[in-house]
């Protein structure tokens, strides 16, 4: 996240009956655990769609299809105690490779070479506000 800067990016939301795929991530200032669709950042040239095919592969080297744009969420927000601005391109899709399906959770990489967690989580459990899902507009697109 660079600072002063809007960012564009593509997420996605694959779909396992009532349950959605997220990655767990924890904001060390809030003390609080989000959940975020898989996805990243729209490089120059590129629509969110490219975009989104790529960072699915370069983060758990699959292949997806079916893309269906849902909707675009201005998303302004604090991480880290950091303002963040982003322009989000949101996107449902389904694996090419139907084991992602049967899978209860596993591990993407960040470029930089971080890992994080994927799990799939119902869909209620962040309706009902027992776990935060962001961007924040995101459960009115679902």
């Amino acid at each position: 996240m660079k600072k002063g800067q809007i960012r564009a990016i593509a997420i996605c939301v694959f779909r396992k009956g009532d349950s959605i795929l997220v990655s767990e991530g924890f904001d060390e200032v809030k003390s609080e655990y989000y959940y975020r669709p898989i996805g990243g950042g729209i490089e120059y040239g590129e629509i969110s769609s490219e975009a989104l095919e790529r960072e699915v592969f370069e983060e758990i080297g699959a292949n997806i299809t079916n893309l269906n744009h849902i909707g675009t969420i201005e998303n302004i927000f604090t991480y880290n105690g950091d303002l963040g601005h982003e322009v989000v391109f949101v996107y449902d899709a389904e694996f090419v490779d139907k084991s992602f399906y049967e899978k209860p959770s596993f591990y993407g990489q960040e470029d930089n070479g971080a890992t994080f967690k994927l799990l799939w989580k119902s869909i209620s459990d962040f309706t009902n506000n027992k776990l935060r899902l962001v961007p924040e507009e995101l459960n009115h697109l679902l």
